[in-house]
This record gives structure tokens, sequence and C-alpha cells, in this order.
């Protein structure tokens, strides 16, 4: 592994997704359900938007919202840090940490090929920091 190394080698394929028509509370038990805690929102293929559980979190915690009644869209991110399967993991852990975000969607066109997490990144680091414990034994 090197910065370089494109981000599909080390992203979740293929993640699971919601509609942007459906529920917060749909929302929030598919992600508790999955134990995931980013979604990319879609409207039928088309990528909408990225939505946390801290999202969810938060909208369904505003006086008058009925979560099981409002929908994903109104709580989603709608403009997602997204990159293509062949950018450098060093562009892409970089810009996650200077944002402040916890995802970066990977697309292939335009449909959602993959996503790379904070939890992913903290695994790469874990690993690397084995890897380095090893080499000095």
């Amino acid at each position: 592994m090197t910065k370089d190394t494109p981000i599909e080698s080390f992203m979740t394929v293929l993640p699971h997704t919601v509609g942007a028509d459906q529920t917060i509370a749909y929302a929030q038990q598919l992600m508790q359900e999955l134990r995931v805690r980013h979604l990319p929102v879609l409207r039928g293929k088309a990528l909408e938007g990225i939505v946390s559980e801290r999202d969810l979190a938060l909208a369904a915690g505003f006086d008058g919202v009925d979560a099981t009644k409002a929908k994903v869209e109104e709580a989603m991110m709608p403009v997602p840090y997204a990159v293509s399967r062949k950018t450098p993991l060093g562009r892409v852990v970089r810009e996650m940490a200077d944002r402040k975000i916890g995802s970066a969607l990977v697309l292939s066109g335009q449909e959602v090929a993959g996503i790379f997490t904070v939890a992913d990144a903290m695994s790469l680091f874990a690993r690397a920091l084995e890897e380095a414990d090893e080499a000095q034994e």
C-alpha cells in the first residue's frame, strides 16, 4: 500500500444504499441492521447525496419532525465527496481529513461503485502499524 494506490483497492464494494423517498425511520433501521454509519442516497439509479447516522438523528430530533413520515432527502447531504475508482488513496484520505468528513463515495461513471469511510481508514492505519511492528522484530 502506498499513497498512490487507487482507492478502489480499499473501498467497500457496492455499498448498501437508500432511496431519497424512503423515510428517516427506515434509513435509521437499515443502518442499525447493517451496522453502517453512511448510506449513499439514490433516486432510481442516480446518486442524489449521502446520509449519515448523525444526519438522520439530527433531522429526527427537530420539533415537529415525524421520522416515520419525513424523507431521507430532507436529511441528506446533497453534494457528497465523490471520487473515481483510480483516485489515489493519499488524496482521498487527505481530503477527508481536511474537510472533516466521514466518507468518500467511489464512482464508476455516474454509478456508486463503493464507499471509503473513516472506519476503513482506521483499519488501514492499524494494519500499517502492525506491519511496522513486525518489520522491527
